[in-house]
């Protein structure tokens, strides 16, 4: 099999991508027993291979068994060990997958207890365990030196000359975000675990073969552990442990393996199982690489530390080829980024949220001293959310909620759907409410400008959408002057991105937006907790749920059907469905991926309806998506994201980032040149397979 690099790789495979396919075995094993542990090792590796992954952990000492106890000390267990490991460095030959192995390995005059990494017929290197647990059930200090002890930097092993130490980086050449680094069990429990320095050094895959026996609590100990190592190296995890096989004299196994990514758990495995297996996930490598170069401080860390990483080494090897038909990605991409799934952690997701933007606008009344708010409702979800956070904040001060001045204010194609949605509401609030008729005024400056409209023509251009949009926001300004209050925002994240707004004295304007980093797709649903929460009465409740259900529009342009129940105009027709704008907005942001890819999790998450978790919600909605139709919307987000709408977002009102999907500000996460080009970023997309529809497998 021939070397081959991730340019040699299909659009559906995700190693194209910046995946890498890793995997965690949990052979069935017998104690002091290397021939029959070596060949269940060796099917398991080619079975890892099979499923296309490029790296498989097996447990500590898993070709000995890790209780021999002081069978340890046995030759023939030793000698046997070594038979083992050459047959599974044979086995290796040809596969696309490297191994790690763990086995006692002599050194030095003293018995190490040792992870092997394995790859096309070579044994790359060994590494020694550094900490050996001498206290309660354990007791490896009477059988193993720790890895300070070595005094050899290279070892002899099954007839090769291999690096040996704990200072080992091992780096594929045609894959080579793919940097892997090994510890044994107790490693990663000490404060400051090997793999730390690992990572400085470049690692983005760590390797834990343990055997960790279980007792209560421990499983979901390991969970934390390995979860908060994975975030704070900013690296992909990989943790074993030894399973059916192990002695039972005095203890028990599980067999836990965990594979983490930056915090975020990928695959576990089943526990006590009486069988064999292996777990599977795709670890985003360049998600990794890019969190490194985008947190600065990592690289400050290397820095400080840069004596001790001075003399690690790196050994590096070429794969004899990349999975080519890995088949679906192996990792859950949730359609919603910043909605989850599960209904409990939803719920506290938007309390959270809810909780931000109202101690926001709390700290900005009571700093600048001000009592009242104004804030223009128009019966859609924004505005909606934006009162509510308004009424929480009143009541947090102490405040009347009728220091709330609400004004809905209609226009030429306000429906009367939203316009009794807006009455209803702010009688549920209990602010002030009243209705301001813009018709007149924007007639007046549609006359003033010679527009086609003032002399009775039904032309409905930009600029008579905009005469609204800046008529209404004119209005709240100078009623905030009159009253002595603020205007209070409505426009959320999703509209900032996309430049779905009206510049200036517009809904672009305000004193101060509540919503300013909440995209649209949250926003529904923190109307949809609250009138759940029952916050308000149960009618308020009921008109929350009717704002929700209400077609998303500006309301600017007449309906043609005057009998319409929902507004005439849809947002959605011109922009893109907010559903798949809230997804490439997050991962172009927040991880800076290139479109191809954004394309490719976005078919992956929305191809199939049928498959992976939604937001009970919302339940009736569930849309799925070809990737001709991604391609499509995603092409209209890259233009007006980079193209278009950067000098909006350059002067935006002050306002409170919620959530690590970022926030636009120029004074916070997004900071670019309004005249920028978009030619790099449509360039990309055509890399996507052109054509009607493209059949990415299924797993």
């Amino acid at each position: 099999m021939s070397s081959a690099s991730t340019a040699d790789l299909s659009f559906d495979n995700p190693y194209t991508h910046g995946f890498a396919r890793l995997a965690v075995a949990v052979p069935r094993n017998r104690v002091a027993d290397p021939v029959f542990n070596g060949r269940e090792t060796v099917r398991m590796i080619r079975e890892a291979a099979a499923e296309g992954a490029m790296l498989v952990a097996f447990p500590e000492l898993g070709i000995s068994a890790y209780t021999c106890d002081d069978l340890f000390h046995q030759t023939a267990l030793l000698e046997g060990c070594e038979a083992a490991l050459a047959e599974v460095i044979e086995t290796s030959r040809g596969l696309p997958t490297v191994a790690v192995v763990g086995l006692p390995v002599r050194a030095d005059h003293r018995l190490f207890n040792c992870a092997a990494v394995v790859a096309d017929g070579a044994l790359l290197g060994v590494l020694p365990k550094t900490y050996l647990p001498n206290y309660g059930e354990f007791y490896e200090g009477r059988q193993f030196a720790a890895a300070d002890s070595a005094v050899s930097r290279e070892i002899t092993l099954c007839g090769q000359r291999v690096p040996f130490g704990t200072d080992l980086i091992f780096k594929a050449r045609n894959l080579p975000l793919m940097t892997l680094h090994v510890e044994i069990c107790e490693d990663v429990w000490v404060p400051i675990p090997p793999s730390s320095y690992a990572a400085l050094a470049g690692a983005t895959v760590l390797v834990n073969l343990s055997a960790s026996n279980i007792t209560v609590g421990k499983a979901d100990y390991r969970h934390k552990l390995v979860s908060l190592q994975s975030a704070r190296c900013l690296a992909a995890y990989l943790y074993s442990s030894a399973g059916i096989g192990e002695s039972t004299t005095d203890l028990a196994w599980d067999g836990q393996a965990l594979i983490y990514e930056n915090g975020e758990l990928l695959a576990e495995s089943e526990r006590f199982s009486n069988r064999s297996h292996l777990i599977t996930a795709d670890a985003d490598l360049e998600r990794l690489a890019h969190e490194r170069m985008r947190q600065n401080s990592f690289g400050v860390s290397a820095q400080r530390h840069a004596v001790a990483l001075r003399d690690w080494r790196t050994v590096e090897f070429d794969l004899p080829g990349l999975p080519q038909q890995p088949g679906a990605l192996r990792r859950n991409v949730e359609r919603f980024p910043y909605v989850p799934a599960d209904a409990a952690t939803r719920d506290e997701r938007c309390q959270e949220v809810f909780n931000i933007q109202v101690q926001s606008l709390v700290q900005r009344l009571e700093a600048s001293n001000i009592q009242k708010v104004v804030i223009g409702v128009s019966g859609g979800l924004d505005s909606t959310h934006a009162l509510l956070v308004c009424a929480q904040a009143m009541d947090r001060l102490g405040r009347p909620r009728t220091d709330i001045l609400g004004y809905t204010m209609p226009g030429f194609a306000t429906s009367g759907r939203t316009l009794k949605q807006a009455h209803a509401l702010m009688a549920a609030i209990g602010c002030q409410a009243k209705e301001i008729d813009i018709r007149p005024s924007c007639r007046q400056m549609l006359a003033d400008l010679g527009h086609p409209f003032a002399d009775g023509m039904p032309q409905y251009d930009i600029t008579f959408e905009n005469v609204q949009a800046g008529e209404r926001t004119s209005h709240l300004f100078r009623l905030a002057n009159h009253h002595g209050a603020i205007v209070v925002g409505t426009g959320d994240l999703s509209e900032l991105a996309l430049g779905w707004c009206t510049y200036g004295v517009g809904d672009h304007m305000s004193h101060y937006n509540v919503n300013a980093s909440v995209p649209k797709t949250l926003i529904k649903h923190l109307v949809r907790w609250v009138a759940d929460a029952a916050i308000l009465s149960a009618d308020g409740s009921d008109v929350l749920r009717a704002i929700v259900a209400t077609e998303v529009s500006p309301e600017l342009v007449p309906s043609s059907d005057a009998s319409a129940e929902q507004p005439g105009q849809r947002t959605e027709d011109t922009i893109g469905p907010y559903e798949l704008q809230d997804f490439h907005l997050y991962y172009i942001t927040r991880h800076g991926f290139r479109p191809s890819k954004v394309a490719f999790l976005a078919y992956s998450a929305w191809r199939d309806r049928a498959r992976g978790s939604w937001p009970d919600a919302l339940q009736g909605e569930r849309n799925e998506y070809t990737l001709a139709a991604i391609v499509g919307h995603l092409r209209t987000f890259l233009w007006r994201f980079f193209k278009t709408s950067q000098f909006k977002r350059s002067c935006v009102p002050n306002g409170p980032k919620v959530g690590s999907g970022g926030s636009l500000s120029p004074r916070g996460d997004w900071r670019a040149p309004s005249d920028s080009e978009a030619e790099v970023w449509l360039a990309d997309l055509t890399r996507v397979p052109a054509g009607p529809e493209h059949p990415l497998q299924s797993r």
